[in-house]
This record gives C-alpha cells, structure tokens and sequence, in this order.
C-alpha cells in the first residue's frame, strides 16, 4: 500500500508541473532572446541615409523576444510597427504562419516552404501534446480513484507519449532555427539583415527562459510516465500480496457422508421391531 501510495502521488505532483511548464513555455515568448546593441548601431550609421531611417522603422535593429506565437519587444519598438499588448505587459506582433496562404508565400522557395511546415508543425505539436495530457489525467484519475491497474498502466504510457511529441516538437523548433541562420539565404533570413547587424558583438542570442520550462516540462512529463509505470507494478504486486493473505483464511470443506442423526436415538420406538404374530401383544383388535 505504501509503494503504490507514493509512487502516485509523485506522479500526480510531476504531472500538474510538467503540464504547467509545459503550458507557460508555449504561452510565453523568450524562446530566443536577440538583443541589439543600438547604441553600437546608431553610432556607426550616417544620418539622411537609409540605413539610418531603418534604424527606427525595421525589426532587426530592435532588442526582441522571439516565441512559437509572438515576437515581443521588451525595450523599445519599431515606430511604424503595429504591436498590442501581451499578457507579459510588452509590445508584440503575431508570428505570420501563412494561413491562410497569400500572394508572399506563393513566392516561396523550397527551403522556405520546409521551413515552414517545420514550424506550423512544431505549434501543432504542442497542442497535440496537451490533448493527450488531458486523456492522461482522466485515465489517472479513474485508476487512482478505482486503484486500476489497467488505467494507471494507460497513464504511464500517455504520459511518455506526452514527452515524446512535446520532446519532437522543440527538435522542430531548433530546426526552424537552423534553417533561419544556417541554411535559408533568402530575404527573410539572418543573411538578409544590415551588415552592421551581424558584426561580432553587435547582436547576441540567446536561449530564453520559455525555452528552458520546456525542456523542463518534457522532463517532468517522461518522469510523469515512469513513475505511474512504477505505481502500478507496486499495486499489481499489493494486490496479489492482499490475495495471497486472504487465501490463508479460506478453509476446504468437505461434504459429508455420515448420518445427519448419528447423535441421536428414539427412546419411544425402539427398534427393530419384533415380527407380527397373531395373539401376540402387537396383535390388532381384529385379531388378524
């Protein structure tokens, strides 16, 4: 009793967290943290000239935090760039995944349409992921509820396959990635920035905290899996000990072939009876 107790409640602790990190990470949006050193940029830029008029008007030369719905500015942000205000309090703009398609993504290349795809998936993933921690948690609470070995066993393997696609989706992630500052050269690309902007030191990535309660929430959820898996050997294995004892007090019973009155004799009738003889004293009145 006290494995599977504890093993389940470890469980059900490493699942609210796991689906909580889960939640915030994609909710949130400092999955890639760019900071821009403007005032570096600012510094080196001729005023009247183009790149100077850029500088307040386009993206790249602005700190931002890049997420799987948003791009959000934590400092300052593009003056000719519509933003609304996330539940972080910070100007955003919406990740355009092209859904529909439109006359820009007709012209796509074939890498940018894979990098795409990657990234429509990686989002699709997630919410997939959260279907099946919503069946996981209705299997955990009907076994813990009915101690079923058969549900608890279901919630293991849901969890794990949890893990499994969120774990799939943050490769997709870093794939997206790769394919935004290694192999696309197009106009959308890190190759497409102002020179100035890819100079050592000028602009810094780095890996926000949303990303890291992800990893963390994978990790929870795979934990999550493992420890149901566990809870439920230790309750099969109570339950056959419960069985075993109870086994103990089931005696054998045998019929029995003896007489039901063995005990006890008719003093009023003894017997047997004498045969009958006419003139005898159990004779009839008859006499016959």
């Amino acid at each position: 009793m006290c494995c599977s107790a504890v093993t389940l409640s470890l469980a059900t602790i490493t699942a609210v967290l796991g689906l909580l990190c889960l939640t915030v990470a994609f909710g949130t949006d400092s999955w890639m943290e760019i900071r821009v050193n403007r005032t570096l940029v600012r510094g080196t830029l001729q005023k009247d000239s183009e790149e100077y008029r850029s500088f307040e008007t386009q993206m790249e030369y602005f700190s931002r935090d890049v997420g799987l719905l948003r791009v959000c500015f934590p400092e300052k942000r593009p003056k000719t760039m519509t933003t609304y205000m996330s539940p972080l309090q910070t100007d955003c703009v919406n990740i355009n995944y092209y859904i529909p398609e439109d006359e820009v993504s007709d012209q796509f290349s074939e890498q940018r349409w894979e990098r795409l795809h990657m990234a429509r998936t990686c989002v699709a993933l997630f919410i997939v992921s959260f279907i099946f921690s919503f069946f996981s948690f209705l299997t955990g609470f009907v076994g813990c509820w009915k101690r079923s070995y058969s549900n608890i066993i279901a919630t293991g393997l849901l969890q794990i396959l949890v893990a499994l696609i969120a774990g799939g989706a943050m490769g997709l992630w870093h794939g997206v990635e790769y394919y935004d500052y290694k192999k696309l050269h197009d106009n959308l690309s890190y190759y497409a920035w102002p020179s100035i902007l890819r100079r050592p030191g000028v602009t810094l990535f780095y890996y926000g905290w949303s990303y890291m309660l992800a990893w963390v929430g994978v990790a929870f959820s795979f934990l999550t899996g493992v420890l149901f898996l566990g809870s439920s050997h230790c309750l099969r294995r109570e339950k056959d000990d419960e069985q075993a004892k109870n086994m103990q007090y089931l005696m054998p019973v045998y019929p029995d072939k003896r007489q039901p009155y063995a005990g006890y004799g008719y003093a009023a009738y003894p017997g047997p009876y004498p045969p009958y003889h006419p003139g005898s004293q159990y004779s009839t009145p008859y006499g016959y």
